[in-house]
């Protein structure tokens, strides 16, 4: 730690409880360029300005204490982590200082996260005053997000597995966006495909791709299906676009155009007027919460035939409040179709694509 330590009153809450299910093993303890990956984290926000740091462990909490440092940090333990983030947020929260003006959440599972924008945080903060500071990259939501002391009370009643996302539709004024040039605040490391790539390849190489990767001689004419987000649904989705000859762009900061055979062109920047012209645009949102309300905005911007965001009421609401706050008309927003989709009973990722495709194209007929 370093710096004003005395005047920041901002710490940090670093959570190492988890129980790493789809990575198999204790995922803080892999090792990284001569570290573990925790060890990378706490080295990472004792470089910064906090002024004290909480580690919260649960999963292996004894393997983890033996292998890590523990100067300048107090260790707390989350006897109830197996019900999820929830508790492991009540768990830091209760341990930290009662000076504190405010908490940086920390995931102990983000190694690339610059020190100078855990700072760039903390003085958005002092400076704005806002409850609620997000970094974001080339207009993607990050972590780690620094919360003022105003919202502890709410997340000490977070249960489960949620996040502090979870309170963030109740101060929709109250947040700042603050854009940072670090590309760490995406990458995490959630599986052993993500750990393999990490240790062959240097993160911030991501940060100097282009910002929109085509393949060549793509057909002109054609309508384009703009898919934001990338899971087992929107892989399915590009695959049907395909084969009903769609130009398919799915948006995400971190792909490549080699890793989503499905897929005609890459946007790595929430930014849809960098797309080439098209006559017909068919938008889905299926982010699952991490730029939502971003890419719902970028549809709009560019008046697209159809936007669908696949999330539930809750989620659609606290989208459509946030958008009118940014002076979204409400008759803009009643294009955005949430729940996405035609009502087929679809349950699995690719009843549900084709529950989307298949409203995308009674769209076009309407039209045509």
């Amino acid at each position: 730690m370093s710096g004003s330590i005395e005047q920041s009153h901002i710490s940090a809450i670093v959570l190492a409880a988890g129980m790493s299910q789809r990575m198999g093993t204790a995922k803080q303890l892999l090792p990284l360029d001569g570290k573990t990956i925790l060890e990378h984290t706490l080295a990472n926000v004792r470089a910064s300005k906090v002024s004290e740091i909480v580690l919260v462990l649960g999963f292996a909490a004894e393997s983890i204490e033996k292998e890590i440092s523990t100067e300048d940090v107090r260790i707390v333990r989350n006897q109830d982590y197996q019900q999820g983030m929830g508790t492991s947020l009540r768990t830091g929260l209760a341990a930290l200082d009662p000076q504190a003006k405010a908490a940086l959440i920390v995931l102990a599972d983000q190694p690339f996260v610059q020190p100078g924008t855990l700072n760039q945080l903390i003085a958005c903060h002092q400076k704005s005053k806002q409850q609620i500071v997000i970094p974001t990259f080339n207009g993607f939501r990050g972590n780690p997000v620094l919360l003022d002391r105003s919202v502890f009370a709410e997340l000490q009643n977070l249960t489960g597995d949620i996040g502090c996302r979870a309170i963030f539709g109740n101060h929709i004024e109250n947040i700042r966006k603050l854009a940072v040039n670090d590309i760490g605040i995406l990458l995490d490391i959630d599986s052993q495909e993500e750990y393999k790539r990490f240790t062959k390849e240097e993160p911030t190489t991501r940060a100097t791709r282009t910002p929109l990767e085509s393949r060549s001689n793509l057909p002109e004419h054609r309508p384009e299906l703009i898919i934001a987000g990338r899971d087992a649904m929107t892989r399915a989705l590009a695959k049907l676009g395909n084969m009903l000859d769609f130009t398919v762009t799915v948006v995400d900061p971190l792909i490549a155009l080699a890793e989503w055979a499905e897929a005609d062109r890459i946007l790595r920047v929430l930014d849809f007027s960098l797309l080439p012209a098209a006559q017909e645009r068919y938008v889905v949102v299926a982010s699952r919460g991490l730029f939502d309300e971003e890419a719902v905005e970028q549809a709009l911007c560019v008046d697209a035939n159809y936007i669908a965001l696949l999330a539930n009421k809750k989620r659609s609401d606290e989208v459509a409040r946030a958008l009118l706050a940014k002076s979204v008309s409400a008759e803009k927003l009643a294009k955005v179709r949430s729940p996405a989709g035609l009502n087929i009973g679809a349950e699995s990722p690719e009843e549900i694509a084709l529950s989307i495709m298949a409203e995308i194209i009674a769209v076009r007929r309407k039209a045509q």
